[in-house]
């Protein structure tokens, strides 16, 4: 079997597209997240917290020094800020998919629950049984 028939059974096969469209789905997914977040959570957290925007919040190790236009020296910092609004986006999509979750295990739960409809000898064995019954 040649290298290229075993990549096409192996790139064929359910799992593989599935697990290729749920990341493509989760893309944009994580884009649609990351904008509730910067664009509806954060303004208002900001706005409570005095006009803060967490996206810009630093901790500047080294400013950076321009004076020299030969010799430019960039900023280095720890940006927190970003760490938090990523942070705030993780519990976002964690709780997104736990809801999905819980919903997908509750119709299978139904599922599971509703009763199936006995075979049809057992049916018919429960019938000659209730008419003996019914006989005597």
């Amino acid at each position: 079997m040649s290298m290229l028939s075993e990549f096409k059974t192996f790139a064929m096969r359910g799992n593989v597209i599935d697990l290729a469209v749920g990341v493509v789905i989760g893309g944009a997914f994580g884009k649609i997240v990351t904008s509730l977040v910067d664009q509806i959570i954060m303004p208002p957290i900001g706005w409570l917290t005095g006009g803060v925007d967490f996206s810009n919040l630093k901790w500047v190790l080294r400013p950076a020094d321009a004076t020299d236009p030969a010799h430019k020296v960039a900023e280095v910092a720890i940006q927190y800020g970003a760490f938090i609004n990523t942070l705030i986006q993780f519990l976002i999509i964690a709780f997104a998919i736990f809801l999905v979750i819980k919903g997908i295990n509750k119709l299978s739960r139904k599922q599971e629950e509703a009763p199936a409809a006995p075979p049809a000898d057992v049916a018919l064995l429960t019938e000659i049984r209730d008419l003996l019954k019914n006989r005597q």
